[in-house]
């Protein structure tokens, strides 16, 4: 997740230098991608059942806001305009919180959304069984004799 905001926000910078006043469409697509890779991705770890799933994307949330905070800036210095280390201080703080939490809130809707599906699933099956089988335990489709 790291990754994919480093790169995104460093594209973003990008784009930004050569249209300055048309960034609006391209921000909003930005966002909408890492919102649902995180929401998309934490869906299916909930919908899998994997353990501790929770405390997993917390610790990422944490992890993913100042990785991020510092690909930023080398992507920036690298690919955008020789930024130096002087943007670390607002990358690891201010940046490094919206990081986090552009984790931490998609990926708790989507353990949500992904538990409610797992728990769906089941029950559907369930249901198709009983119908199955008649609730009298005699075969279906042949008449009773009293």
């Amino acid at each position: 997740m790291a990754l994919l905001h480093g790169a995104a926000v460093t594209v973003l910078a990008k784009y930004e230098v050569f249209n300055p006043t048309d960034k609006t469409l391209f921000t909003s697509l930005a966002l909408a991608v890492l919102v649902g890779a995180a929401a998309g991705w934490s869906a299916v770890d909930a919908w899998q059942g994997k353990p501790e799933r929770g405390k997993n994307w917390f610790i990422a949330a944490l992890i993913a806001g100042p990785v991020s905070g510092v690909l930023y800036v080398i992507g920036r210095a690298v690919f955008v305009d020789q930024t130096g280390a002087s943007e670390l201080g607002g990358a690891l703080t201010g940046g490094a919180a919206f990081s986090a939490l552009l984790v931490l809130i998609p990926a708790g809707l989507g353990l949500f959304v992904g538990g409610l599906i797992a728990k769906k699933a089941p029950a559907e099956e369930d249901d198709d069984e009983d119908e199955a089988q008649p609730a009298s335990g005699k075969p279906a489709g042949k008449p009773s004799q009293a």
